[in-house]
């Protein structure tokens, strides 16, 4: 019942609040080699969108995003790392960005290129995040946050900054949609 007044609600205020497969798939973005990321490519599996920055207080949660990447990546997870400098913490160029996470971190998950996550113009794709669900949160508190898509397209959770890699709670919504 209170989905279906959530629902409600935000069609009278011009709000979506549900989000569907065919927006969240409709998205490309470049990636840190300059190729174009579609997320077309992602359907079917659970995606980890995860706003990152390389000096950050929580920058060591690289490497447990990698151990959940290399856990879960065979029951179809995709990490799906996306470098900031909204909180004015990210190296300066795609290039340097690469080069650290794959020395400090082994990273081989998927990195966008530099978004806007928080500032404007914000990037379409952490629009659609933050407002395509009124039961998670709209807000990118800081560096690290973490936004999970269901298999078909909708964002079911939000974890913020402090929330590891490793928590008991992420990998319980994570297991939920593979």
């Amino acid at each position: 019942m209170n989905r279906i007044l959530i629902t409600i609600l935000g069609l009278l205020l011009g709000v979506s609040t549900m989000t569907t497969a065919s927006e969240f798939y409709s998205f490309s973005v470049p990636d840190l080699k300059g190729t174009t990321l579609n997320f077309e490519s992602f359907k079917g599996q659970p995606v980890l969108i995860v706003n990152v920055a390389s000096r950050c207080g929580f920058t060591s949660q690289y490497k447990g995003l990698q151990s959940l990447y290399e856990s879960f990546k065979e029951e179809g997870l995709v990490v799906l790392g996306v470098p900031s400098n909204d909180f004015m913490q990210e190296l300066k160029t795609d290039d340097a960005i690469a080069e650290f996470c794959q020395a400090n971190y082994g990273v081989t998950f998927p990195m966008t290129t530099q978004l806007k996550v928080r500032r404007s113009p914000l990037h379409p794709l952490f629009t659609f995040l933050k407002s395509s669900n009124p039961e998670v949160t709209n807000k990118v508190s800081w560096n690290f946050n973490k936004y999970l898509v269901d298999r078909d397209g909708r964002v079911v959770a939000h974890f913020g900054s402090r929330v590891s890699p490793e928590s008991a709670g992420l990998k319980s919504a994570i297991k939920s949609v593979l």
